[in-house]
């Protein structure tokens, strides 16, 4: 999710000895037989929330999704995941969640418990998008952060991952510290490197802050894989309902069968009444345009975030044993208009 504007950027020169080292790749990669022609895609398969650390997912340690705890063991980590998966699909009729990994995840020990997140959701047929999350303070830069540990982390993932049809794989989350083309020119690199996944199992950022999709979804090398775009209120300080729809469908372009929202959100836990409009509320009139917009073009959406601890926007909190956990809605008004995004429930009416 982007919180704060873009921070320091590198150097030219050292941007580009960055991009060169990338793009030569390092460490071992896990290539095999090219895959199969992707089948015809449907995005709209894609009905999701946003699983996030207190922080953001913006760390130089380990993630740890709100409920769990670094120091619970694969079985404790499962049982809560299993919980707060039922609990996704119960309140809201979920049958995705997004993930955050970055290499302090992956590479180290919480590795062995943090895969029951992911075997949890599997194992209950939630679709699972892992994606990176680069660190935060001077890194929170849209660089991937150090590409010695990055290759590693993908090497282990995709591993681990690349033969359950559940788990997708996002290469990185905001992209926004390279071009258009450097973008389009790491992610190509990403599916050479794991050829031996399907493209119909990658999700390619669109470029800049995941803001627009056009110039991945024109890149031919790309061809196959889901787009994932972001999208939020904040972005303008007010727009109406007909403003924000346009600006969703620039950004989107004529890519609306390859595109998944997989993040987009807005205040839940002040209020709004998201099912009546209001035309003098900016949040309201973002939050009925992209709905409505997800559900005319049939695409896949990712809410931001179903849980996350102390956000505003989470569409859910914590409740009951912490190591029984459940979950609460926070702003049913909210969860409507997901429902309709995702083909159910009913139209704002007047």
């Amino acid at each position: 999710m982007r919180t704060t504007p873009a921070g320091t950027r590198q150097t030219p020169r050292l941007r580009a000895a960055l991009l060169a080292l990338l793009i030569a790749g390092a460490g071992t990669s896990l290539t095999g037989a090219p895959a199969q022609a992707a089948p015809r895609m449907d995005t709209s398969q894609f009905k999701g929330v946003n699983w996030a650390d207190p922080r953001d997912n913006f760390a130089d340690d380990p993630v740890v999704l709100s409920g769990l705890s670094l120091s619970d063991s694969y079985a404790q980590t499962y049982t809560k995941s299993s919980r707060v998966i039922s609990a996704f699909r119960a309140n809201l009729g979920a049958n995705t969640v997004r993930l955050p990994i970055n290499p302090y995840t992956v590479n180290g020990g919480y590795w062995k418990s943090y895969r029951a997140v992911v075997d949890a959701a599997s194992a209950k047929g939630f679709k699972v998008i892992l994606s990176y999350w680069e660190g935060t303070g001077p890194r929170k830069d849209g660089f991937i952060d150090d590409q010695a540990t990055y290759w590693p982390m993908w090497d282990t993932v995709v591993k681990a991952y690349q033969h359950d049809r559940n788990v997708y794989f996002e290469p990185m989350n905001e992209p926004h510290g390279y071009t258009d083309t450097e973008w389009a020119d790491l992610a190509a690199k990403w599916l050479d490197t794991y050829s031996s996944v399907p493209r119909s199992r990658v999700f390619v950022s669109g470029a800049g802050y995941n803001d627009h999709v056009t110039t991945v979804c024109a890149d031919p090398r790309l061809k196959g894989t889901y787009l994932s775009l972001h999208h939020y209120g904040f972005w303008k300080e007010y727009a109406t309902y007909d403003q924000w729809v346009a600006d969703l469908k620039v950004r989107i372009g004529d890519c609306a069968n390859r595109t998944v929202a997989d993040e987009f959100g807005a205040h839940m836990t002040t209020g709004f009444d998201y099912n009546k409009p209001a035309p003098d509320n900016n949040f309201v009139n973002y939050m009925q345009a992209v709905t409505d917009t997800f559900r005319e073009l049939k695409m896949g959406s990712v809410y931001w975030p179903g849980l996350r601890t102390g956000d505003t926007y989470s569409l859910q909190t914590l409740t009951g044993d912490p190591a029984r956990p459940w979950l609460a809605t926070t702003n049913q008004s909210g969860a409507d208009r997901l429902a309709w995004a995702w083909g159910r429930g009913k139209a704002v009416r007047p």
